[in-house]
């Protein structure tokens, strides 16, 4: 069960309204969660009481990014074992709500295997709950920490290809707080060269059909002081002609072991247009964005999202007509190719940036080692 409460409107610093968070009030506990498809008309939370309302939060994209998702997935357990619900089926359906993700899948795998390891040393239903909850708080201060490290990282590499600062960066979709523990992926180190005085222009793909640049990330970059300017997604090859990139940052949905890259529909165009205008295509995600079980690029199972995405035009606080609540902007019955992701294979991609480090040039084996790294460093 889920209801919504608008918040009032505040000034034009950057949100304090965290992206997610776990409260317990008297009623029980709960996960309340900003829901990004209000943004930027209103800030409303959403509060879910169950698994399966988290379900529907992450597949109308309320609540979505992948290290969020990573995170979300884990409450939701949290959350079925703290409501005495059945922990296996909440996490099957926590999994399947966005396939592409890998995100989710961890964190899910991450609070059930903590939950299913506490249930049978002890068997205590209350001890197991909370471990659930602890793992998945863990994740949350995580990917925090994470989200501060690519940053850096992300930094470091900016100015080794690009000596002298004066950064113009056209970004894609959002990978910034929203989707994020800390303040996000590919927008953190944006912000990180902002913050160093480093940052000449942001660009803002619009990224259709639902618009998270235009609603979501130009917003984010509203409200952190960051100069940018917003585009429609056709118009970034003029961008591009015009010599106004120096470089591409995106975030990932799943990266596989063969270094293709999964991201929101319009990454592979920029990717194309970065190789031919010798402009850097730089992918920003974290060690458990990469997937060793899935090969190859054509290994990845691209969510194919409805059609009405496509067909109708949705906004906060609009009247709508539409079949899926929007205003309808093609004929009636127009069939739509709609899909939420795109591949972009691993010679189009100059780095992955990583909490771990930098991985270039992207291949199979330098993704191997980066991920024994990263697990030396998470048992030590």
């Amino acid at each position: 069960m889920a209801d919504q409460q608008a918040r009032p409107d505040r000034d034009n610093r950057q949100t304090e309204i965290p992206a997610i968070r776990w409260e317990e009030p008297p009623e029980g506990p709960v996960l309340v969660l900003l829901d990004q498809t209000r943004l930027p008309a209103e800030e409303v939370e959403l509060v879910c009481t169950d698994a399966p309302a988290l379900v529907e939060a992450i597949r109308s994209l309320a609540v979505r990014g992948a290290p969020l998702l990573g995170i979300a997935g884990a409450y939701g357990v949290a959350l079925a074992a703290a409501r005495g619900f059945e922990v296996a089926e909440a996490a099957r359906a926590l999994e399947g709500a966005r396939p592409t993700a890998v995100n989710l899948s961890v964190g899910v795998r991450r609070a059930e295997a903590a939950h299913r390891a506490v249930l049978a040393r002890s068997g205590d239903p209350t001890e197991a709950a909370t471990a659930a909850l602890a793992a998945a708080r863990a994740l949350h201060e995580e990917d925090a920490e994470a989200s501060v490290r690519m940053a850096a990282h992300g930094l470091a590499l900016l100015d080794e290809l690009l000596p002298g600062g004066g950064h113009r960066i056209l970004t894609h979709c959002n990978s910034g707080s929203l989707v994020s523990g800390g303040e996000g992926t590919a927008f953190a180190v944006a912000l990180a060269a902002h913050r160093e005085g480093r940052l000449r222009r942001l660009w803002v793909d619009e990224t259709r059909p639902l618009l998270q640049g235009a609603r979501l990330t130009a917003y984010e970059a509203a409200r952190s002081g960051v100069a940018y300017t917003l585009l429609t997604d056709n118009a970034a090859g003029s961008l591009f002609a015009a010599g106004e990139v120096d470089a591409v940052l995106i975030g990932a949905d799943r990266i596989a072991a063969d270094g293709s890259v999964a991201n929101k529909v319009g990454s592979y165009p920029l990717a194309v247009l970065a190789r031919y205008h010798h402009v850097p295509f730089i992918v920003v995600a974290p060690v458990t964005t990469v997937d060793p079980d899935t090969p190859d690029g054509a290994s990845i199972e691209v969510e194919q999202r409805p059609a009405f995405e496509v067909t109708e035009v949705t906004a906060p606080q609009v009247p709508v007509s539409g079949a899926g609540g929007g205003i309808p902007v093609a004929p009636l019955g127009t069939q739509a190719y709609n899909p939420a992701f795109d591949v972009t294979p691993p010679e189009l991609v100059t780095a992955i940036v990583t909490e771990e480090g930098v991985v270039s040039p992207v291949t199979a084996e330098a993704l191997v080692e980066l991920c024994a790294r990263s697990r030396q460093v998470t048992m030590s």
